[in-house]
């Protein structure tokens, strides 16, 4: 019995030594005959990395609302964050009140102007007018004045005549009266016309006074017009102060450039900050890419477009169609997290690797692996066919 037992655990011992043998012959199989990849294909390895967006601010002040969470998808033109200052809200409101009082301004003189336009040349034809008539009435005056010095002329003579004829007793003493007595109302009517003529010389002086002045009132006009001139070329400047404000105030809200992620939030509600300080941090997920290190030996057959896969760990299944959308032009050492071919090889160049469409899988800093087609053909469609 014993030695039946004996028989059995030798027996056992050998199988299990076979079985381990038998291992051992496929791990060193394996070992020796690792799955390569066709000449037309090239791996690489690293993570996605994308372009971070800053928020930065423009102008200084304090932050009224900034209600966003890391992590929180964002859309193109969404409030990321409202910056409030007093000081320039306050410059604001003094040039639109400037652009205010300039537009009432501008209305009152443009309203006389319109006054001035209708009615200051109206009083210059007037002026002329009035003194045209006023000479005309002159000159008749001054003919009735000489024909009355000619009757009085004559009088006189007719006076002197009968006054001799009188002295010799050839007339009577009363026709010498009547002679003489229209002496004298020729002289009064001679007088009355002199004083008519003095007062008609100082209405003419004074019509010509009125339209000098109305003459002078045309300038008017003019003045009113520079000064309609003057005042719109003020509202043209305040309005130009005023867009630059309005684009000052509008910079106040921060708004998302992208379609995208909130990375990082870095300020919060009631805090103060300066000028260019950042606020936050987006992520446009169309940015991302993977950045995978190739050696000098292959680097020289990858061309821009050429089409490639990226396989991340979490979904070995998935393929994400990408392509090569930048190959670095100076050589680096070879970073520590990626293996190469050979030990020989010191220094790689840096591959981008541009998915064709967003994928919500990728996320930044996440390791993945790359593959390029130099032909094409061939890519994978499972990281379990790329090897390790």
């Amino acid at each position: 019995m014993d030695s039946m037992l004996q028989i059995a655990k030798k027996y056992w011992l050998g199988v299990a030594a076979a079985v381990l043998f038998g291992i051992a012959a496929v791990l060193i199989y394996l070992k020796l005959h690792t799955k390569e990849l066709p000449e037309n294909l090239v791996q690489g390895s690293g993570r996605i990395d994308g372009d971070l967006i800053n928020m930065n601010a423009k102008y200084p002040g304090r932050i009224a609302k900034m209600d966003i969470y890391e992590g929180e998808a964002i859309q193109k033109g969404a409030v990321i964050a409202i910056i409030d200052s007093a000081e320039q809200k306050a410059q604001k409101a003094q040039i639109d009140a400037q652009i205010e009082a300039l537009i009432q301004q501008l209305a009152a003189r443009e309203i006389e102007l319109s006054i001035a336009e209708k009615s200051l040349p109206e009083s210059l034809v007037k002026a002329k007018a009035n003194s045209s008539i006023k000479k005309s009435q002159l000159d008749e005056l001054d003919a009735m004045i000489n024909t009355q010095k000619s009757v009085v002329s004559q009088d006189q003579r007719d006076s002197e005549r009968l006054n001799n004829l009188f002295s010799n007793r050839l007339i009577e003493k009363h026709q010498l009266e009547m002679v003489m007595l229209k002496l004298q109302g020729d002289k009064d009517q001679l007088s009355s016309l002199m004083d008519k003529r003095e007062q008609l010389s100082k209405a003419i002086d004074i019509s010509q006074s009125d339209q000098v002045e109305a003459s002078a009132a045309q300038q008017k006009i003019a003045a009113l017009r520079e000064g309609i001139k003057a005042s719109e070329s003020g509202i043209k400047a305040l309005k130009a102060s005023q867009t630059q404000m309005n684009a000052v105030l509008s910079e106040m809200e921060l708004r998302s450039p992208v379609d995208g992620f909130v990375m990082e939030k870095i300020a919060n509600n009631g805090e103060v900050i300066g000028s260019g300080m950042a606020v936050a941090t987006l992520i446009d997920p169309k940015s991302l890419y993977l950045k995978i290190f190739v050696d000098t030996l292959k680097n020289g057959k990858i061309k821009i477009g050429d089409p490639a896969v990226i396989f991340l760990d979490s979904d070995p299944d998935h393929a994400i169609a990408a392509k090569v959308a930048r190959i670095e032009q100076k050589a680096e050492f070879t970073p520590k997290e990626v293996s190469v071919a050979s030990d020989r090889i010191q220094r790689v160049f840096a591959v981008h690797l541009q998915p064709l469409n967003v994928d919500p899988l990728l996320k930044l800093g996440i390791p993945a692996v790359g593959v390029i087609s130099l032909d094409g053909k061939g890519l994978p469609t499972s990281l379990h066919a790329v090897p390790e």
